[in-house]
């Protein structure tokens, strides 16, 4: 298991099914997959207390899996009804059920869920799309970034490289590489960057490429040639994890 698995793992995920078979067997299928802390509940009135109370509170949920179709309170209304909890209002959700109608896809994406499987699923189907929507809501959480030539520790602003050396990030070099790190993939123009490391885009655009080239001595394995930081021409800079585009 790398980092970023073994990080997704600990998180706290929250299931809620009024049928018993499918909730053992979902609860068996995370497990299985490596996740450590995983809470089933039957029904939306037990989900609620639990998260009302003081232990919901104290350890709060990181992703709610729910159903739609329950007696007494659909996965709709209960949506709605966490969201209403301080510490709630944002925690992603997805939702599991047999309703695969477009409405009931738009309500359920309206109510600010995160994903909509229907049933029937494949269980590395489930795993993959919870790893997602885990990655994407929490990935500036995560300190340790997995790259070509090195392992960066972000907590520790440490660059861990292949060849077994060391080196440390500058604060601006570490605040840089952090801003790629939360948008990993993507591209993050020269302006963005220079807004979140500066606080404005005039006038820093030389220092900021002056830091991307000593970055990329620390990171790279040929800073001529990068892999994990690249430029895209006239847009600004990407930051791919793995080492592939």
């Amino acid at each position: 298991m790398n980092n970023e698995e073994a990080y997704l793992s600990r998180k706290r995920i929250v299931l809620v099914d009024d049928e018993p078979g499918l909730l053992r067997m979902l609860e068996t299928i995370l497990t299985q997959a490596g996740f450590q802390n995983v809470l089933a509940f039957g029904g939306p009135r037990e989900v609620l207390a639990y998260c009302e109370g003081e232990r919901g509170q104290a350890e709060p949920a990181h992703l709610f899996v729910l159903d739609v179709m329950m007696p007494g309170m659909d996965g709709f209304a209960l949506l709605s009804n966490l969201r209403q909890i301080g510490c709630y209002a944002k925690t992603p959700a997805m939702f599991l059920t047999a309703k695969d109608e477009p409405n009931d896809r738009l309500s359920g994406l309206g109510l600010g869920a995160d994903d909509y499987i229907p049933k029937p699923f494949l269980p590395q189907e489930l795993i993959l799309r919870i790893k997602a929507v885990l990655r994407r809501c929490y990935a500036d959480e995560n300190p340790m970034l997995d790259l070509a030539a090195c392992r960066v520790d972000l907590s520790n602003a440490e660059v861990l490289r292949d060849d077994g050396t060391t080196a440390m990030l500058t604060a601006k070099e570490h605040e840089i590489l952090s801003v790629l790190a939360r948008n990993a993939g993507r591209i993050v123009t020269i302006d963005a960057i220079c807004d979140a490391c500066w606080g404005t885009a005039f006038g820093y655009e030389n220092s900021l490429m002056a830091h991307i080239r000593r970055l990329r001595e620390k990171i790279e394995s040929d800073p001529s040639a990068p892999v994990a930081l690249v430029t895209v021409k006239g847009l600004g800079y990407k930051l791919i994890e793995g080492g592939s585009s």
